[in-house]
């Protein structure tokens, strides 16, 4: 196993560059002056911080990772969030400060967004995933409305196939893990390129390939979505989403199977309350539930490149100190196996 190594090759990420006086500079080169309170935000793709202005209000500085996005495509993401702002959708969408939402300083690209407190949704209540499921609908139908122009769409080769190249070619793997894992994985990508066989009903030839594409929020899992107090006198309160980082183009189901858990029967009391709130605004192909599986697929295998692409930044290593080891790649490969199983049931249906 050949891991990137934790510093680049200048010996230093360029996040180490990122100090606190950074932050608090940049956020002053467009008009918005910190008292000093910084505090780090979750997140391991960018860098984000909670800010303190000198007036008591409260803001959030994201640093975008270097290299990962075009500026035409983070001009997109900016452009979809106000597109969904506009339509009154609770999204948390980038400040315009000074003429624009994207701004330069010291190397790094960064955007500010007002603060917004919450916490994750209760995916046991229905009337929370139904609720969450309304306003689903309405960022489709935003989303429907034009394609993105210059972000990926979320397909078996950009996901699964150059996942799976890149790491193979890079000698990632330990060697003894390299063929079980490779195996599973050319099996369950075989499976989703292929038609679903033995599958029955309408959803048993319909693959990634038929789904029609519209621009997704792409990474709707409930941590992306705050959950206020519902004060209904003030009209206040209930779902918000936030982190537009991924949005791509991809099937409308990428934005729901995220929020599904548990066993069967749970997985399908919660998509038929999504789903009942959903259709209150918007169709839903049900054929694309044959979807869900696939993408759990492609997930999975993304997932482990993603870790390896970013290991030079060394909060990766701090965090995920377990990835590489031969247990985890034999953990994936068994759930490969489980994915490739779970591909061959009939799909949820609700």
């Amino acid at each position: 196993m050949t891991l990137p190594s934790s510093a680049g090759a200048t010996g230093a990420h360029p996040y180490e560059q990122l100090t606190p006086d950074v932050v608090l500079d940049a956020l002053a080169s467009v008009g918005l002056y910190g008292d000093g309170r910084l505090t780090a935000l979750g997140s391991y793709e960018n860098r984000v911080y909670q800010a303190y202005l000198e007036d008591g209000e409260r803001v959030v500085a994201k640093f975008y990772r270097p290299g990962r996005w075009s500026r035409a495509q983070l001009d997109e993401e900016h452009a979809f969030a106000a597109e969904l702002a506009a339509a009154e959708i609770p999204v948390v969408a980038p400040l315009v400060l000074q003429g624009a939402t994207l701004h330069e300083h010291a190397g790094f690209t960064f955007s500010v967004s007002p603060w917004r407190g919450g916490r994750p949704p209760e995916l046991d209540d229905f009337e929370v995933l139904e609720w969450i499921g309304r306003f689903l609908a309405r960022i489709h139908t935003v989303g429907a409305a034009r394609p993105f122009a210059t972000r990926p769409t979320l397909d078996l080769q950009c996901f699964g196939q150059d996942s799976l190249d890149w790491l193979l070619a890079e000698n990632i793997l330990p060697l003894e893990s390299v063929t079980a894992w490779r195996t599973g994985c050319e099996q369950a990508l075989a499976l989703i390129a292929g038609s679903r066989a033995g599958v029955p009903g309408e959803s048993a030839h319909f693959g990634l390939r038929d789904a029609s594409c519209i621009r997704l929020h792409g990474d709707c899992h409930p941590g992306n979505i705050l959950w206020t107090p519902v004060d209904e006198a003030a009209g206040t309160g209930g779902p918000h989403f936030v982190d537009l980082d991924d949005a791509r183009m991809g099937p409308a189901v990428q934005d729901l199977w995220m929020l599904l858990s548990g066993d069967r029967r749970q997985r399908t009391q919660q998509l038929s309350a999504l789903l009942e709130g959903y259709e209150q605004f918007r169709p839903f192909d049900r054929r694309e539930l044959a979807l869900i599986e696939p993408l759990r697929t492609l997930r999975l295998i993304h997932y482990s490149a993603w870790l390896a692409r970013r290991w030079q930044d060394p909060i990766f290593a701090i965090n995920f100190p377990w990835f590489g080891s031969p247990d985890y790649w034999r953990g994936q490969t068994d759930m490969l196996h489980e994915q490739i199983e779970a591909m061959q049931e009939a799909p949820l249906v609700a």
